[in-house]
């Protein structure tokens, strides 16, 4: 059963990973690319503190986010790729005349599950939780944009994405969960 659920794992990778184009190629590895965000985290951060207007709450709420993605990055590095041990698809040798690598970039070797999925995900389900959907749509494109630029790249199954995703959103409503409401004074706007 396993088996046959992985084929079919195998099969959409090589369907979405085949929908490749040369202007989308550079287009997913700027997507992919953790530092091409960082205006965008500095953005968001430099609005909640403008809409708390309270640097104990800005910096409580800042440090949540952090810790979300950190604890998101954690399971799916530290646990899941290597005890779960599953290659890459640009690290199996069965399919590397099938899939499109762009750059030739392969990734480390084990892709279960994928830390990009959880770290978006992550950021994107903590201020959907504190913000409401006026923000949080936006960010959970964003969060399908950056993985599926994974699947794209050839580093990543969908199985691999979808995992990521699934701890990323676990990750971010636990902490946000726990947290007493007086730390969570929720913004009017961002």
């Amino acid at each position: 059963m396993l088996d046959l659920f992985l084929e079919q794992d195998t099969a959409l990778f090589l369907l979405l990973n085949g929908l490749h184009h040369q202007y989308l190629d550079v287009l997913m590895v700027y997507i992919s690319s953790t530092t091409l965000w960082i205006p965008l985290y500095v953005a968001l951060l430099y609005g909640l503190y403008k809409q708390l207007n309270n640097f104990k709450h800005w910096a409580i709420i800042s440090l949540l986010i952090i810790l979300s993605v950190l604890v998101a990055d954690q399971i799916t590095s530290s646990l899941m790729k290597p005890y779960f041990k599953r290659l890459r698809p640009s690290h199996t040798t069965s399919l590397e005349s099938k899939i499109h690598l762009v750059n030739q970039y392969k990734g480390g070797k084990y892709g279960f599950a994928s830390s990009h999925a959880a770290n978006s995900f992550a950021i994107a389900t903590f201020l959907y939780l504190l913000m409401g959907s006026r923000i949080g749509f936006g960010l959970f494109i964003w969060a399908f944009l950056v993985s599926y630029s994974r699947i794209y790249l050839g580093v990543h199954y969908p199985l691999d994405i979808l995992f990521g995703s699934l701890v990323g959103i676990f990750s971010a409503t636990l902490l946000f969960r726990f947290v007493p409401n007086k730390f969570l004074k929720k913004p009017q706007s961002l």
